[in-house]
């Protein structure tokens, strides 16, 4: 059995009043006290001494000498506390918080696309040598996902079908193809990446892409090419991508270079937030 007041949940929070002086010794307080020690008065941010500074009787203060409307006083009642259901304004910390909070309530307003980051991550690769078309055409053999010691994605992970790869989830994805390539002839040689986007109607939709021409006679030549776009997935039934090369001779001359031990070509996939 319990005997005395049922305790509360509340929080305590000393009341504090802040004066607008004047040439005078006498002010009116906003509660009432019986003693000075109740009471912490300051003057010019320097705390004064009960009874020889002030002294108090019901809500007056009565000061030992007159201060000017240049000095700043304020009071802290140390003897009343207002509770409450609610902390004081500003005074809950970080340290305090727990779990998630709504953007609305933060300090700067700041807004985020997700409230975990960055949710779904993935990368893949051409694992073996991969001849050039001439005609631009989708990318559909010897892919794999990165699979090295160390190499982590987050989230399901991208699926892949005959070059068509599909996402785990909708929304905004950063998506970036890095092709690189090599040519075994000497002469002119010319190349396009592209970064395709299937789904839409009965067409597909160019996100991005990039072209490399070299004029030469050396016998073997590198490139490379980097391309990248926003894909904004608002149905992963739907909505997908596709990676297609071009300008080539269709031969073992013009390859884009695979490897299954790291990524010399590769594909990326970060969501950046949701659909929009």
């Amino acid at each position: 059995m319990y005997i005395g007041n049922i305790p509360a949940d509340k929080f305590q929070t000393l009341q504090k009043q802040s004066f607008t002086t004047s040439a005078t010794d006498t002010y009116t307080l906003s509660y009432a006290v019986t003693n000075p020690q109740d009471l912490a008065l300051f003057i010019n941010n320097v705390r004064q001494n009960p009874n020889d500074a002030y002294s108090v009787s019901n809500t007056t203060l009565t000061l030992s000498s007159a201060i000017t409307s240049s000095d700043t006083m304020y009071a802290v009642f140390l003897g009343r506390a207002v509770e409450t259901v609610a902390p004081a304004i500003g005074s809950v910390t970080n340290d305090m918080l727990d779990g998630s909070i709504a953007t609305s309530k933060l300090a700067d307003g700041s807004t985020f696309a997700t409230t975990n980051g960055i949710t779904q991550t993935d990368q893949w690769r051409i694992s073996a040598n991969y001849n050039i078309p001439s005609s631009p055409s989708v990318i559909s053999s010897n892919l794999e996902r990165n699979d090295n010691a160390t190499f982590g994605y987050i989230g399901n992970g991208m699926s892949e079908s005959s070059g068509t790869f599909t996402f785990p989830t909708t929304g905004l994805y950063l998506v970036k193809f890095n092709a690189s390539r090599i040519r075994t002839l000497s002469g002119d040689f010319n190349c396009t990446a592209y970064i395709i986007g299937v789904g839409y109607g009965a067409g597909n939709d160019t996100l991005a892409q990039g072209s490399e021409s070299v004029n030469g006679n050396s016998s073997i030549n590198f490139g490379s090419i980097t391309i990248e776009t926003f894909f904004n997935c608002t149905n992963t039934s739907t909505h997908q991508i596709q990676f297609w090369i071009g300008g080539g001779d269709g031969s073992s001359n013009q390859l884009l270079l695979g490897e299954s031990t790291s990524n010399t070509n590769s594909f990326t996939f970060i969501k950046m937030g949701d659909s929009i």
